[in-house]
């Protein structure tokens, strides 16, 4: 049987991450915020807007494309320090020290997907308390649709990754395959997405069932590795659909277990 662990390990690792963060931060964020939270006409905006981006991307000249990413991963660095050392004096020196990495010779290797790590977290911890349980489902079904329209249809997703990872900016993780030998790529949007449903489940129930979430998710990446062997999956795949599925996984599992223990 040929199958990968590397992956599925790092999705898990990296959600449980955020689920163990976003307590500590939720009530800096929320006041931040003013317990504001997105309706589900501003998830639906949102989600078109991202589209929009998608499509632009794919049509825009590179150096933009390196601007804006660059400024967007620079505040949010920024940002998440500010709001873990209330110094700003301290929360400069992340952004200084990026920009500087992927300016010099050094920026390459795992130093992409070190930095697409800490910024999915960042942005996962930090966006989690503007989605209500309501909202955090709707954009769940609304940027899964709009993945799978991009991906298959459109087929911009898929473009739009290319362009900005010759770039090597920080938008996916890219890791080795184990046992099996070879190199798998996951977007940020994906993580992005597993996150924040497991921030929710955790804020509707408690941080088991997040963690329940995230190793589930895993499970589902585990299983769509496998049939992406078998069925020699060779191109791009909205990956979302699986994170969801992982999701309903860990729900289901919570509610079992949660069951027995009270029974």
């Amino acid at each position: 049987m040929l199958f990968d662990v590397v992956l599925p390990a790092i999705i898990s690792v990296i959600t449980i991450a955020i689920v163990w963060l976003y307590p500590k931060f939720r009530i800096k964020i929320e006041s931040l915020f003013e317990d504001k939270e997105f309706r589900v006409l501003d998830v639906f905006f949102l989600v078109v807007v991202m589209a929009v981006m998608v499509t632009v991307i794919v049509f825009i000249p590179e150096q933009a494309i390196q601007i804006l990413f660059l400024g967007a991963y620079s505040f949010v660095l920024f940002l998440f320090t500010y709001i873990a050392v209330e110094k700003w004096f301290f929360a400069v020196l992340p952004p200084i020290i990026f920009l500087a990495l992927y300016y010099s010779g050094f920026w390459g290797g795992f130093l992409p997907t070190l930095f697409a790590v800490i910024f999915v977290i960042s942005i996962s911890v930090y966006v989690g308390s503007l989605f209500s349980w309501t909202t955090a489902l709707v954009f769940a079904a609304l940027i899964t649709i709009m993945d799978f329209i991009q991906v298959i249809g459109t087929k911009f997703m898929g473009q739009a990754a290319e362009k900005v990872m010759g770039l090597q900016l920080p938008v996916a993780i890219q890791v080795p395959t184990f046992p099996i030998e070879g190199e798998v790529i996951l977007g940020l949007g994906d993580l992005f997405l597993a996150g924040l449903l497991s921030i929710q489940i955790s804020k509707k129930y408690n941080r088991r069932a997040g963690v329940i979430s995230a190793i589930s998710i895993g499970i589902a990446f585990f299983i769509f590795e496998v049939l992406a062997i078998y069925f020699r999956l060779e191109t791009y795949f909205p990956a979302t659909i699986v994170v969801v599925c992982g999701w309903i996984l860990g729900f289901g599992i919570f509610h079992l277990t949660r069951k027995k223990g009270s029974s």
